[in-house]
């Protein structure tokens, strides 16, 4: 396996699987933001305002999107292992 092909692939995978941290992570901490607001007794009006918009529809399509990008790093990272195996077999 050419160096640069193997170099560009372990960058790859590590830009996604720093992308599904931050997305996750920050999806996480958006809903326990919102149960902790619940909890204090925020109502429904505090929520429409301010920040709290964003915050609540964070989980709703940070989740989903991370886990689109754990399953494109699991292609990225058997295309890159079959790519390996293939190379050492010859």
């Amino acid at each position: 396996m050419p160096e640069e092909s193997f170099v560009m692939s372990n960058r790859l995978e590590r830009v996604l699987a720093y992308m599904v941290a931050a997305v996750i992570l920050v999806s996480l901490a958006s809903f326990v933001a919102l149960i902790a607001a619940t909890g204090a007794g925020l109502g429904r009006e505090e929520f429409a305002t301010g920040i709290w918009p964003i915050v609540t529809i964070m989980p709703l399509i940070g989740l989903p999107i991370g886990f689109v990008l754990i399953i494109a790093l699991l292609v990225v990272s058997a295309v890159r292992r079959g790519r390996a195996a293939k190379d050492a077999g010859n």
